[in-house]
């Protein structure tokens, strides 16, 4: 981030007078419960129109995330996502350890050696973002969600912007917000799978800007293999992000994805109840899930 950047950011604690405009601006663009709840229709998943592209844009601007929902005739597989999401400017996908040949992940329940990886169980997850391991260099900036097939009993999801996170931490108190930003605010332990180390520790902040002004986020709410910065503002914000996220100030959205149905977002905070498979195949959860380097094009800071 350059001088000119630092000086006119809201998300620097300094910067006062910036912070206030723009948190007058989020919360007047932030629509009803109701109306975030309601997937943006897209009529062909291979060439979105332009007021389809809008629609997503103009609640991702707002909120940092937007549901679709093909229509009937229209479905995603691990090829067409990819091609779904360039249109939305995500095109650096991260191929993580878990992921398939095409980079595109499916999300169901597996069969783990190792280490187990959460997202392939029926267990609930807790609140994260995307890629909170990952390196500096290679944060998450974007990804799509899109459901195959559901479950035949739990699996609802619950969404929230992290600049509404952002807002409640900072009114209450700003060195919260500067302990979250220090360079060393949360160590995610090295991964370790049969004596062999496959991915190196990685320290960094939980809150940091972009080169563009944006804020990006990198957040587990796991109590095991997380480690904080051993200092008093950083334990209580670490603490007070888990009783926010319990008893939030502003929506935290409920939704089942249905077959058909997805959420593109600038990789917000998201958790995910346990659920029940059936019998038959047909009863088998199935996800894909696209994890990118980018952000969704057109919903930087400097455009809202």
């Amino acid at each position: 981030m350059n001088t000119a950047m630092q000086h006119k950011t809201p998300f620097l604690t300094a910067n006062k007078e910036a912070y206030e405009s723009w948190k007058k601006w989020k919360l007047e663009q932030q629509p009803a419960a109701e109306n975030l709840a309601k997937p943006v229709v897209v009529c062909d998943h291979a060439s979105l129109t332009q007021s389809e592209l809008d629609a997503i844009r103009q609640r991702v601007r707002a909120t940092n995330w937007a549901l679709f929902r093909l229509e009937e005739r229209d479905t995603l597989d691990q090829k067409t996502i990819k091609q779904f999401a360039s249109q939305l400017g995500l095109n650096r996908l991260d191929a993580n350890l878990k992921s398939e040949q095409s980079g595109v992940s499916a999300i169901c329940v597996k069969e783990q050696k190792g280490t187990p990886y959460i997202p392939y169980t029926s267990r609930q997850l807790s609140w994260h973002t995307d890629g909170y391991y990952n390196d500096t260099d290679n944060q998450i900036r974007g990804f799509l969600l899109y459901c195959v097939q559901q479950a035949t009993e739990g699996g609802t999801s619950e969404l929230m912007d992290h600049e509404l996170l952002y807002i409640m931490l900072r009114d209450e108190d700003p060195a919260m917000i500067d302990a979250l930003m220090h360079p060393q605010a949360m160590t995610i332990p090295a991964n370790i799978e049969n004596g062999v180390e496959i991915r190196p520790d990685h320290t960094g902040p939980v809150f940091s800007i972009d080169a563009v002004g944006n804020l990006h986020m990198r957040y587990s709410a796991r109590t095991r293999n997380i480690s904080w910065r051993d200092d008093a503002y950083t334990k209580r914000a670490a603490k007070r992000i888990v009783e926010l996220m319990t008893d939030a100030e502003y929506p935290v959205i409920r939704y089942r994805l249905q077959p058909g149905e997805g959420v593109v977002n600038n990789n917000i905070l998201h958790r995910r109840d346990a659920f029940t498979d059936g019998d038959t195949a047909e009863q088998q959860r199935l996800f894909y899930r696209a994890r990118f380097c980018d952000r969704i094009a057109q919903t930087d800071y400097q455009n809202g």
